[in-house]
């Protein structure tokens, strides 16, 4: 997933400093997913404490609210094109953000020895939830990017 952001910084980089500041922030938000999910941990037995789960689930919160606040309306055309790309992704971007929201009403503020059971679950499937979204945003920003192409050349 981290080589899906530089990919898309590469690609996409420069285009719109929005963008941009919203891709560090997946990069940020990838960076601590691999750190919670045991990807850089030494034993396979060891989980995070209740503030790095926490500090993660801040992240994803924020991550979530710019795009939906700020990100996927500017990146989507008035025009059929844009509407029909809406209509098809919308709808596939909420359910992963309804996945986010859950992992994050089950584990912020509220990481303990009593759900630590769930966890590695949890997150192994809030990771495919992440992926899926990154895909389905990454189509916006492309969309985005090509119209933007197509007026600089048109």
């Amino acid at each position: 997933m981290l080589n899906q952001v530089e990919i898309a910084r590469q690609r996409w980089g420069g285009a719109n400093k929005t963008i941009d500041n919203w891709l560090d922030e997946r990069r940020q938000l990838l960076i601590q997913y691999c750190h919670l999910a045991g990807v850089n941990y030494q034993s396979a037995n060891t989980l995070p404490d209740e503030a790095e789960v926490n500090e993660f689930c801040a992240l994803l919160m924020d991550y979530l609210s710019v795009g939906h606040f700020e990100v996927y309306e500017m990146l989507v055309s008035d025009d059929a094109d844009g509407q029909a790309l809406k209509q098809e992704l919308f709808p596939k971007i909420s359910a992963t953000t309804d996945q986010a929201l859950d992992f994050n009403d089950q584990y912020a503020e509220g990481f303990n020895a009593q759900n630590t059971g769930e966890f590695e679950v949890a997150i192994t499937q809030l990771g495919e939830a992440l992926d899926d979204r990154f895909e389905l945003e990454d189509r916006l920003i492309q969309r985005m990017h090509g119209l933007v192409n197509d007026s600089v050349t048109g």
